[in-house]
């Protein structure tokens, strides 16, 4: 395990509830076609992104997510344009990267050893990704110093500071290296709300991507499920200049997306761990033991020193 990964105690077992209402399955089938392919061909024509439109990229990532059956709800005020902006958000689901590019396109994190991997480390590659190195804490400045020279470019970057994926139930709290970087290249800071809801409006976890759930798995329940909803809001913008250091900024930030209105309870499946919006799951549960971590972390960041973006 990675020395700058914190982990959240969500297990799919303790905090994910099963879809209560289903859609077909062919229809499930056809929905995990059509991700799979739009992501394909996004990933290969990434080189040539830069020549598209924002508009373009976003409404690619719309339907990225439409093609999974989840609607898209995105409300507040625009994101910034024209300059750098670090976008920062909390972290459910995998669906949580191109509900951000629907906000405003931004370059990820991605550990460095997905160079390596076959095939998917040329995609990623091609596609722009800003590669660090989560094993060596010494090269946690120099990664500092990437993010803001891609910031000063005007590039826009968006990360997960709470450094892992969290059910939505329960929730972390924002590291604030990653904030450096924005108070380096001067540039404003956009927080990011992320929620689910089901087709009755009330918060889901059928989208957490947490603990050791199969990727596989998690993509098969949300193309299964039915009614589900995915809220993004684009909270005020934090200005350069507003706060004095990292600390504050980090603060601030966190507070706009964490501490936000209570959600309704959610019912788990049968052994979960009951709360409300900011519960936390137990970490003394035997059921929340220290888990393995795969190659579905291709977007996993920093964490508990960096506060780079999880999976």
């Amino acid at each position: 395990m990675s020395v700058w990964l914190p982990s959240a105690p969500c297990t799919p077992r303790a905090c994910v509830e099963a879809t209560a209402t289903r859609t077909t399955v062919p229809r499930a089938a056809l929905r995990l076609t059509a991700v799979v392919v739009l992501v394909l061909v996004g990933v290969v024509l990434a080189p040539v992104g830069g020549r598209f439109p924002s508009r373009v990229v976003r409404y690619w990532s719309r339907t990225v997510v439409r093609a999974a059956g989840v609607r898209v709800r995105v409300t507040g005020a625009t994101a910034p344009t024209g300059t750098g902006l670090l976008l920062v958000a909390n972290h459910i689901s995998w669906l949580d990267i191109p509900l951000l590019a629907a906000v405003r396109p931004a370059g990820m994190l991605a550990k460095d050893e997905i160079r390596r991997w076959p095939v998917a480390g040329t995609l990623v590659a091609r596609g722009g990704v800003l590669f660090i190195d989560r094993d060596r804490l010494r090269a946690l400045p120099a990664t500092v110093a990437r993010i803001a020279d891609a910031l000063r470019a005007g590039r826009a970057v968006a990360v997960f500071p709470e450094g892992s994926t969290w059910c939505g139930r329960a929730q972390g709290h924002f590291r604030r290296a990653v904030f450096q970087a924005a108070l380096d290249a001067r540039v404003p800071v956009q927080p990011v709300r992320i929620r689910y809801r089901d087709r009755a409006g009330a918060a889901s976890t059928v989208a957490a991507f947490v603990g050791d759930d199969p990727l596989l798995v998690s993509l098969w329940r949300v193309v299964s499920a039915r009614g589900l909803v995915a809220e993004v809001e684009v909270l005020p913008v934090l200005a350069p200049g507003s706060h004095p250091d990292r600390r504050a900024l980090a603060a601030a930030a966190g507070a706009q997306v964490l501490d936000g209105p209570p959600e309704r309870q959610v019912m788990a499946r049968p052994g979960a761990v009951p709360g409300p919006a900011r519960h936390r799951p137990d970490p003394r549960d035997p059921r929340l033991s220290r888990r393995r971590r795969g190659p579905r972390e291709v977007l996993q960041g920093a964490g508990e020193r960096a506060g780079f973006p999880a999976r």
